[in-house]
């Protein structure tokens, strides 16, 4: 039996959250997710347990996901952290200003999208 992987989602739309974290968990058994709807929530999470990755949304009313990066970078600094949102890559990366991402997954129709994001969290906490 492999080892728990601990995963904190957030997102604030609760059917998205419910949806990635059913099909994170189906895709890989190893995979333990815990879903927060916002950034204060999560950090509060972040603080009281221990969790082997974070999986962000972009776009969220409480704080942007890279103010959310930068604090969760601030508590944790090796945590492995990923966005699963509709922005590009390239301009979350110029916007984080070398803040470091681990990953990045667009959301998007199709269910290979979790099978995707499911392997690189399982790759990043391996090398983590």
């Amino acid at each position: 039996m492999a080892e728990t992987i601990a995963v904190l989602l957030v997102d604030e739309d609760t059917d998205v959250l419910e949806l990635t974290q059913t099909f994170l968990e189906r895709e890989d058994d190893a995979i333990s997710v815990t879903a927060e709807t916002s950034a204060p929530d999560a950090l509060d999470r972040l603080e009281s347990e221990p969790f082997d990755c974070v999986v962000s949304d972009y776009s969220m009313p409480s704080t942007s996901g890279i103010e959310f990066l930068r604090e969760v970078r601030d508590r944790v600094p090796g945590l492995p952290f990923f966005f699963f949102t509709g922005k590009d890559r390239e301009e979350i990366e110029t916007e984080a200003g070398g803040v470091q991402i681990t990953g990045h997954v667009r959301k998007g129709t199709g269910t290979e999208r979790y099978g995707e994001l499911a392997d690189e969290i399982r790759a990043a906490v391996e090398r983590s």
